[in-house]
């Protein structure tokens, strides 16, 4: 699965959960998930659980940890995806 195929599945999971002052338009690889995008604790939790379903994987401690951008939750995915 490409990076580009990737984000086009990521990016409706992400968007569900944006506050309603973030516009979705705005989301792009390089955002923070929480700093810029607003995302809360419990929603990351669930974009988790949504990514998990869509990709078939399961994110482990280490990889919440290292998710702080979009582009970091493609990088995950793509690993788990391609391993």
């Amino acid at each position: 699965m490409t990076t580009e195929q990737i984000y086009a599945k990521l990016l409706p999971i992400i968007q569900a959960y944006l506050p309603t002052d973030v516009d979705p338009d705005s989301v792009n690889p390089d955002k923070d998930l929480t700093n810029e995008l607003n995302i809360n604790s419990a929603h990351l939790v669930d974009v988790v659980l949504d990514v998990e379903d869509q990709f078939d994987i399961e994110f482990a401690n280490e990889d919440m940890e290292n998710l702080r951008t979009v582009n970091d939750a493609i990088e995950i995915i793509r690993k788990k995806t391609t391993s």
